[in-house]
């Protein structure tokens, strides 16, 4: 899925951005969205409203998941990390290998 969002050029005319290729948004005095690959769009929305419907398109996503919970840090407590294979740990001093 693409992270798309709508937005409105100064003309009216609609657009959606992949708001993964956004590098930063700024008002000067007009909403300039700068994307990663150095293309400029000025569109209509503020900046409060790029990022409302940008964090609104990721809680989307991650309810998804399940991961709709306040605290979502706290939905990834339970995941075990493995530890390293035997074969990558370090050797104890009683290790006869040479």
């Amino acid at each position: 899925m693409a992270a798309l969002i709508r937005l409105t050029r100064l003309n009216n005319q609609p657009l959606a951005v992949n708001c993964d290729l956004i590098k930063f948004v700024e008002n000067a005095p007009d909403t300039l969205v700068t994307l990663l690959n150095g293309e400029k769009i000025v569109v209509r929305e503020s900046l409060e409203e790029i990022t409302t419907r940008i964090v609104a398109f990721r809680r989307e996503v991650l309810s998804g998941l399940g991961l709709t919970g306040t605290d979502p840090v706290s939905q990834f407590n339970a995941v075990t990390i493995p530890t390293k294979p035997s074969h990558m740990r370090e050797p104890r001093g009683d290790d006869s290998r040479g």
